[in-house]
């Protein structure tokens, strides 16, 4: 079954309850095992053009369609920020904790950006507010399975956010070859694994998600 496009209806009915942004909010990196988990943030207001040509979730495109999409989506969305959790954070941590503190550096960049954060609703993909926990004063937060599938702004988040962790661990790959970060971004493949259990981790691992020696 063909899968639509993601439009902004979602946005514009949020938009049309007095909300100044709508914050569309995706994670990426959640289940790597090296590399930091990273949190986008892509806000639009009602003053928002028509989408950039083939914007959809990022897990949906190539990384060259990704790529060629992610400046695009920065330009169209109102404003964008990325937030980063580090692996040595994922360990301490926890995941979900980290990615409440990852949305929350993201927000703070959009804040001074001089978006009014508070006035504004977050349209988070999922169905689990892990933002909210993270923060001290609550936002309207309004959850939605697939959003990154259905919903411009979260679609956008998540390009934008995907291509920046990426290159992340892309220039990681330069400096520790051996794990092959350039082609699978920290996640567990076999040859990264293999990898993993010749070399040992390295500082970028998430020792605590690993299954051998640390």
């Amino acid at each position: 079954m063909a899968v639509s496009d993601p439009t902004l209806e979602v946005e514009f009915d949020l938009l049309r309850t007095g909300a100044r942004f709508v914050i569309g909010c995706d994670e990426v990196g959640r289940g790597a095992l090296a590399g930091p988990v990273a949190v986008g943030f892509a806000a639009v207001n009602a003053s928002v053009l028509t989408m950039p040509a083939g914007l959809r979730d990022s897990k949906m495109l190539s990384e060259p369609r990704r790529e060629l999409l992610a400046p695009l989506a920065v330009a169209w969305a109102t404003y964008s920020a990325v937030g980063l959790a580090s692996a040595a954070e994922v360990d301490e941590l926890g995941i979900i904790a980290c990615l409440g503190l990852a949305g929350k550096r993201a927000l703070a960049e959009l804040y001074a950006q001089g978006v009014d954060v508070a006035g504004s609703i977050v349209l988070l993909d999922g169905s689990d507010d892990w933002l909210n926990k993270a923060l001290a004063t609550p936002l309207r937060v309004v959850t939605r399975i697939k959003a990154d599938r259905d919903c411009g702004s979260v679609a956008a988040a998540s390009v934008i956010a995907k291509v920046h962790r990426d290159r992340l661990m892309i220039a990681a790959h330069d400096d520790a070859p051996g794990y092959g970060w350039a082609s699978n971004k920290g996640y567990g493949s076999a040859a990264h694994m293999s990898a993993i259990e010749l070399l040992g981790p390295s500082p970028l691992h998430r020792k605590s998600w690993l299954k051998i020696a640390a």
